[in-house]
């Protein structure tokens, strides 16, 4: 049977369908079009954000340590203070009174030791002298009471009178002896005397003390954070009358997410910006990284010193802190979302290679947001696959850019 004849147009669309087909088939062949990226090298700054807060260097509650009522106070909300400074003034009257007459006691006590030393003590061993002397003469007027009662010229009664007399010079003479040996430098009157010196200046240096502590003093430079008497107040001890932070380091704290522990190294810098003026940045130094971790949030407490801090940083100011934990002059990168499980410990690419995707082991490096480092598996210009779904030797071809 003779085929009918086709028109020119016929078997131009005959040769089109043709041509289409194999064009389809081909493609089918080559496999689905995938996004693709081609690693790169360039320089990579890892940083972790986090927000932190700036530490009062010394925070300090002025308190009162005596009862009393406040005559003055010289300082308000914001002042700053420098060391020694009188912040608050105590009625000192009653105890201006005890310390004169504390003072009063002390001079009593040293006028006596003077006496003694001019008065006493030289009458003491006068009468020494004089008991000695009492005592020979007695001696020698009994020895010849005794003598004459031998002879038989006076009775018996004569001698035991005279007898009597030797006892008597004896005990005063041990008691002039007694007496002066306590009133020498070393002795016990001296040494009585100078106790009660002693005490006398203690009970003054303890009413001068409490007098000191009717003024309150500003330990350190700094400013005041919170007022809380007013004159006429009457104070107790433990209450808290000002609060004062005292000038140093200024110093910031952040807690950090576990998770990023191990890029945190003490010496790393940090970008600041406070909240309240986010367009000025200063620098900072991470300074401590706490060795524990807060088991309830999951966080590390890190702290950074700030070398040159601005002006306007407060107490307690919230500010975000931009730690940069690498810098990576040339490194191979690749987008973040050609790495497949990058938190586990074998992370890995596809790569298109003769047409299939292959699964390339890799090592991974500093990473930022959108770009991670690759440090072993993959060199420059390799083609990584991003279109999830795709699996290992797979046909693929890259989709045109």
């Amino acid at each position: 049977m003779q085929l009918p004849r086709l028109s020119p147009l016929a078997l131009i669309a005959l040769a089109l369908a043709a041509l289409a087909a194999a064009w389809f088939g081909w493609r089918a062949w080559q496999g689905p079009a995938v996004e693709t990226a081609a690693a790169t090298t360039t320089r990579l700054k890892q940083t972790v954000v986090v927000s932190g807060r700036v530490l009062t260097p010394s925070k300090v509650e002025i308190g009162a340590t005596i009862t009393g009522r406040v005559a003055s106070v010289k300082v308000d909300d914001g002042d700053a203070v420098r060391t020694d400074q009188v912040l608050v003034e105590l009625e000192r009257g009653e105890l201006a009174a005890a310390l004169a007459q504390a003072a009063a006691a002390e001079r009593a006590a040293a006028t006596r030791i003077a006496q003694w030393s001019d008065v006493g003590a030289p009458q003491v061993r006068e009468q020494l002298v004089q008991a000695e002397a009492t005592y020979r003469n007695v001696e020698r007027d009994t020895a010849r009471q005794e003598q004459l009662f031998k002879q038989g010229f006076i009775g018996e009664a004569r001698v035991d009178e005279a007898r009597r007399a030797l006892t008597v010079a004896g005990s005063q003479l041990a008691t002039a002896r007694a007496n002066a040996a306590a009133s020498t430098a070393s002795g016990v009157d001296r040494r009585l005397l100078e106790d009660q010196l002693a005490q006398a200046r203690a009970a003054r240096e303890t009413a001068a003390a409490k007098l000191a502590q009717a003024t309150l003093r500003a330990p350190a430079a700094g400013i005041v954070l919170e007022r809380s008497v007013e004159p006429g107040d009457i104070v107790q001890p433990g209450k808290r009358l000002l609060t004062l932070a005292l000038d140093g380091a200024t110093r910031l704290t952040a807690l950090i997410d576990e998770k990023n522990l191990g890029l945190l190294a003490v010496g790393q810098t940090a970008v600041v910006s406070a909240d309240a003026y986010p367009g000025d940045r200063f620098r900072a130094e991470l300074a401590y990284v706490a060795p524990g971790i807060d088991v309830q949030r999951g966080t590390v407490e890190a702290k950074f010193t700030v070398p040159a801090p601005p002006p306007y940083l407060r107490a307690d100011m919230t500010v975000s802190i931009e730690i940069e934990v690498a810098d990576r002059a040339n490194a191979v990168v690749v987008p973040a979302a050609a790495v497949r499980e990058p938190q586990s410990e074998a992370p890995w690419v596809l790569v298109v290679d003769a047409g299939r995707a292959r699964r390339i082991p890799v090592r991974l490096g500093a990473r930022t947001a959108s770009q991670i480092e690759i440090t072993e598996g993959v060199a420059p210009a390799a083609e990584v696959i991003l279109t999830p779904g795709t699996a290992a030797g797979d046909r693929v071809r890259p989709a045109r850019r």
